[in-house]
């Protein structure tokens, strides 16, 4: 079978495309070939951070790959049939753990396989989802889907030093059902945090402020503070609320002060009050790409990761989506292809 192909400078231009792309080549059994891979960036090619999960997911799913080493504008991923297996993995760096689960969660589910995976590297790190994020937010609308998953955040890992260790249990998925996710109805918010090697009243402040701002908009918080133990410094807070027809999280991490992110993260979840958040809605693009039937989701706005994902997608999967225009935001349509090896 001839590989597709997809060119690596569309969209965001970056590691997006090149997840999503070998992603549902695993899951569709077609081979990919990616080209001008992160060809606008500073320093084009692939880097380290990117590596490690399309080298587990070749394990997975038996995969004879070309390209694969630091600064390769080009990729070949040609996968064969996916097997159970157990991994321990080391990112080296502070790279993201949640961007490599992105890839390893739909892949292996949707195979139908099992994967008991230990990572170390960065669990709460800049241009990334956190842990919690990947657990409490991403968990909760892959399981809609059909998709199951356990994640336990060992030890946290902050930039630059990492050291983090998630261990990760997934499962095959049983039955793949489309979503419809358009509102958020609920009053009722959870709000975690955890720090290391920060002022205790610093970090209660910011969370006081991040209840205030909610409470003024009429939710009701739960809310968790957990001092934990890192190689580096950092803080880590997370929003999120579920209902029947909306899942939406926010997250922030601290990076130079602590001062005001307690209102930012609670803002950006308040601004995020369709069916998903904007970070949420370009993960969903790779699984709704598969279900026959038509999902649904509305989002505040249309962002270049889920711009990519859908042109990804298209290209492998052959699915139809389209994006109508709302008053306060967008609704996006995905009708999937079941013409895949699941």
């Amino acid at each position: 079978m001839e590989p597709i192909r997809i060119d690596g400078s569309f969209g965001e231009g970056g590691g997006q495309i090149i997840r999503s792309a070998v992603t549902l080549s695993a899951i569709t059994g077609k081979p990919v070939e990616i080209e001008n891979i992160r060809k606008n960036r500073k320093v084009p090619g692939l880097r380290p951070q990117h590596m490690l999960g399309i080298k587990i997911l070749a394990k997975i799913c038996q995969a004879k790959v070309d390209g694969l080493h630091v600064n390769s504008t080009s990729l070949k991923f040609i996968p064969s049939n996916g097997i159970d297996i157990e991994l321990v993995e080391d990112v080296g760096t502070a790279g993201s753990i949640p961007l490599i689960l992105q890839v390893l969660i739909p892949a292996v589910s949707l195979l139908k396989k099992n994967l008991k995976i230990s990572i170390k590297g960065g669990t709460d790190v800049p241009w990334s989802p956190t842990a919690d994020y990947t657990k409490f937010v991403l968990g909760k609308a892959f399981s809609a889907i059909g998709i199951d998953f356990l994640l336990d955040t060992k030890k946290r890992g902050y930039y630059p030093k990492g050291g983090g260790l998630i261990e990760t249990k997934i499962q095959p998925c049983k039955t793949i059902k489309p979503i419809s996710l358009t509102e958020r109805r609920t009053k009722n918010a959870n709000l975690l945090c955890s720090y290391c090697n920060i002022s205790k009243d610093l970090v209660e402040q910011e969370i006081i402020n991040a209840k205030k701002t909610l409470e003024e908009h009429g939710f009701k918080v739960e809310h968790s503070t957990r001092e934990e133990t890192a190689l580096d410094r950092g803080c880590s807070i997370l929003i999120f609320s579920h209902d029947d027809t909306s899942v939406i999280g926010s997250d922030v991490i601290y990076q130079k002060s602590m001062s005001g992110i307690g209102r930012s993260v609670a803002n950006r979840f308040l601004e995020s009050n369709l069916g998903v958040d904007v970070f949420l809605s370009d993960m969903l693009v790779v699984p709704l790409s598969l279900i026959p039937e038509t999902s649904v989701f509305q989002v505040n706005q249309i962002s270049k990761h889920l711009e990519t994902n859908l042109f990804v997608a298209s290209k492998i999967t052959n699915c139809k989506y389209g994006i109508g225009k709302l008053d306060n935001g967008f609704e996006v349509r995905i009708a999937g292809s079941s013409d895949t090896r699941m």
